[in-house]
């Protein structure tokens, strides 16, 4: 019940906002950044190209948004723009790396944040199996189970197919049952 209210919530938000209100965009942007965050770095595995991605998706979800004709979906919307956002800083991360610009410019040093997150992510076996997931894996059960999206939600943020997300949970779901449960036989030895 608590998650309809938060739904409807967001809805009436992002429909204040592509009207022009810019007090409820700011709220939406407040309630939507973490969680934006969150899937661009379990895409993309770096904290701070995370943020950077997520900063530049708004830009493009304030233009969108007066042209989002159903406002129920804004979340997948959202999502579908990060989700693109950061495969492109993917791929031009990509391609420097191959022309070897990217290695002579990267710190020698962790952003303390992004080891803030490896640590945190390290303290718990379902934690530490969920690291060890394809990009895409993890983002399907990320979104799955931690942002309570549907199939379909899913589908439209990572624009692919529903097939494609329910084999993704599948395959991750095996993971880390596999995982843990060798987690704990490797316990009790």
């Amino acid at each position: 019940m608590r998650r309809n209210v938060a739904r409807k919530f967001d809805e009436y938000l992002a429909a204040s906002a592509r009207t022009g209100d810019s007090a409820a965009f700011e709220r939406l942007v407040k309630h939507w950044q973490p969680r934006l965050i969150a899937h661009a770095y379990r895409l993309s595995g770096e904290m701070e190209l995370a943020r950077d991605i997520v900063q530049d998706s708004w830009i493009d979800i304030y233009k969108g948004l007066p042209g989002l004709k159903n406002i129920v979906v804004f979340p997948a919307w959202a999502y579908r723009i990060v989700t693109r956002r950061t495969a492109d800083a993917i791929r031009k991360i990509t391609r420097k790396r191959r022309d070897g610009d990217a290695l002579a410019a990267e710190p020698e040093e962790k952003d303390h944040s992004q080891a803030d997150i490896e640590a945190q992510a390290d303290r718990t076996p379902l934690n530490r199996a969920m690291a060890e997931l394809s990009k895409e894996q993890h983002a399907a059960i990320g979104l799955h189970y931690i942002e309570g999206f549907s199939i379909t939600e899913i589908s439209i943020a990572l624009k692919v197919p529903a097939g494609t997300v329910k084999t993704r949970l599948m395959h991750a779901r095996h993971n880390l049952r596999a995982a843990l449960e060798g987690e704990n036989k490797n316990d009790q030895t």
